[in-house]
């Protein structure tokens, strides 16, 4: 009698603690639960982030910057000199860019594994300066262009010590807004922003209400 008295004690003890646990997650706050080791006050940064919608909203224009446009172009071998292809594709990048007046960006630089990781180090940086330089002929601000970053050699794309064309390349990604911290607020262009995505959906929508097509 006593063991089971015990027994359904410990029971009582052990749903008590995952109704409190599960009450806990409940009515804890947006991203406690994907806090993990980063330590105190970070579910508050979480939570900021989600309500704001700055990490989603940078998310998801990365993910159609490089679903519209390419978001990558090849060098030759020990060269940071832009061909008719990158040249091409930076075109559209910048096309892209002027139309999104909220965004920030950053390029990054690559190359492969031939040579010390000093020297593709500064190759690398070649690179996205030189994609950068062609934006800015293309009109977009420098002041929208981030802090040039170069991987130089320690993020290739196939791991290979010979001269591979993937993984000499520049990347250009979205890494803010012009406004930080505000982007829906964009310095007084938010009205501009939905007019374009306005007009953007009226031309799909009017493209898909034709006949068929080939």
């Amino acid at each position: 009698m006593k063991l089971r008295t015990l027994a359904l004690t410990f029971g009582a003890v052990a749903v008590l603690a995952g109704c409190t646990e599960g009450t806990q997650t409940f009515n804890s706050e947006v991203g406690s639960t994907t806090e993990g080791s980063l330590g105190f006050g970070s579910a508050i940064a979480q939570n900021q982030a989600m309500m704001s919608g700055d990490k989603s909203y940078v998310i998801n224009m990365t993910r159609k910057f490089a679903a519209d446009v390419p978001n990558t172009v090849h060098f030759a071998f020990n060269s940071s000199v832009l061909d008719a292809q990158a040249r091409n594709a930076l075109s559209q990048q910048a096309n892209w860019i002027r139309q999104n007046p909220e965004v920030r960006f950053r390029v990054y630089g690559h190359t492969d594994l031939v040579g010390s990781n000093a020297y593709n180090k500064a190759l690398g940086l070649r690179r996205a300066r030189a994609v950068v330089n062609f934006l800015v002929s293309q009109g977009i601000s420098r002041s929208r262009l981030e802090a040039l970053v170069s991987y130089g050699e320690t993020h290739p794309l196939v791991y290979t010590q010979a001269p591979n064309e993937q993984n000499r390349r520049t990347v250009t990604e979205v890494s803010g807004f012009v406004t930080k911290g505000k982007p829906m607020l964009l310095d007084g262009k938010y009205a501009a922003v939905i007019y374009r995505d306005y007009i953007a959906s009226a031309a799909a929508s009017s493209g898909d209400s034709g006949g068929g097509g080939n």
